[in-house]
């Protein structure tokens, strides 16, 4: 890791090369916690770190270990133990590159503000260490899938009465009456359809657009579905579907034939539709288009597939990376002839702007 980046995640995996492997939820409450402390007081760090990152009594020794050593012998004197010298903690804590050790208020003040500073980053200007800082935090994503109405009707405490559901109970308790059932109507997720393009003009965004793929499919596996949009039309949802998030990105690039290629926004759309769309993929879902809309293809086609797609669909997003930008104008030939049909045009240039895209998705 880079200066600018170590903090909360370096902490995090010295804890790991100690044995205290921490899950991603608990580095977020550890996060939390920090926002409402005095990051100078080191006392209130340590509680703070104890009480997010350690699941069990068993794991206080290890992480008094990795806290130690970390933050520079700034431990409570009241569970300060003794320990091995500090010189061989360094070594057994530390891999080569990860920073040196600062003042524990300023060390995570700065990791805290780097973190939201970095939310802002445009995802093309950040380097080969903050785009592995960024794949951390887009892991930490929490998509709620869009609703819609179920054709079955849930239990409730009020509501109308459930005439099936009260006769049932009132035939168990042998004819005698019983206080009324009663439902409400039910919801079920929505379907959401991710289209990709992994086109050379895309390329900046494509991992961190597939990693946010990645994690809106984990979140509802039967209901969502992720396309790549290049010269040619790829099904990923099934490569995307694994839990390791390194593994679904190793097999969905296996899959995707045209990386960095050219963009035929209309010829891939058509296939989607000719070949899924139509058939019941797009019907009522809320579809996402990633794109720039630099078309190689007729914008005349990309026109009037768009028309169909966004009378099958209940919303139709599009997410341009350029539109983040001061005085951003659509006058890509593909971006002007899709946003007659586009129902909300979003930046998602920034993991703040995805993180806007997931609520308007929610939303939909």
């Amino acid at each position: 890791m880079t200066g600018e980046l170590v903090g909360i995640a370096g902490f995090a995996r010295s804890l790991t090369n100690a044995g205290l492997p921490v899950a991603t939820d608990s580095v977020e409450a550890f996060v939390r916690a920090l926002r409402e402390i005095d990051l100078a007081d080191a006392e209130q760090v340590y509680w703070a770190g104890r009480a997010t990152l350690c699941r069990d009594p068993d794991d206080h020794p290890c992480f008094d270990l990795a806290f130690d050593a970390w933050f520079g012998d700034r431990m409570p004197r009241a569970v300060r133990r003794p320990t091995q010298p500090k010189q061989s903690r360094m070594a057994a804590l530390r891999t080569s590159g990860e920073g040196t050790t600062t003042e524990s208020g300023s060390h995570l003040a700065v990791a805290a503000d780097d973190t939201e500073v970095l939310r802002h980053r445009d995802i093309a200007t950040l380097s080969a260490a903050e785009r592995a800082h960024l794949a951390e935090l887009v892991a930490t994503l929490k998509p709620e899938p869009p609703r819609r109405a179920a054709l079955r009707r849930a239990p409730a405490r009020r509501g109308a009465v459930d005439p099936r559901r009260t006769v049932r109970e009132m035939l168990a308790a042998g004819g005698e009456p019983v206080r009324p059932s009663r439902h409400r109507p039910a919801t079920r997720p929505r379907r959401v359809v991710l289209l990709i393009d992994v086109s050379g003009s895309m390329s900046p965004y494509a991992d961190a657009l597939l990693r946010f793929a990645h994690v809106v499919t984990r979140a509802n596996p039967a209901g969502t579905e992720v396309f790549s949009l290049g010269t040619r039309l790829t099904r990923l949802s099934r490569a995307l579907r694994a839990r390791d998030p390194e593994m679904a990105l190793a097999a969905a690039g296996r899959a995707v034939p045209d990386w960095a290629g050219g963009t035929r926004l209309g010829e891939t759309l058509q296939a989607f539709l000719d070949r899924w769309g139509r058939r019941g993929l797009a019907r009522g879902a809320v579809v996402v288009i990633f794109s720039d809309g630099w078309e190689r293809g007729d914008p005349t086609l990309l026109a009037q597939q768009m028309a169909q797609l966004h009378r099958l669909a209940r919303a139709v997003l599009w997410v341009n990376p350029h539109a983040g930008a001061a005085g951003y104008e659509p006058v890509q030939g593909g971006i002007v002839a899709a946003l007659p049909y586009v129902d909300r045009l979003l930046a998602g240039h920034s993991l703040a702007t995805l993180q806007e895209l997931l609520a308007a998705v929610r939303d939909a």
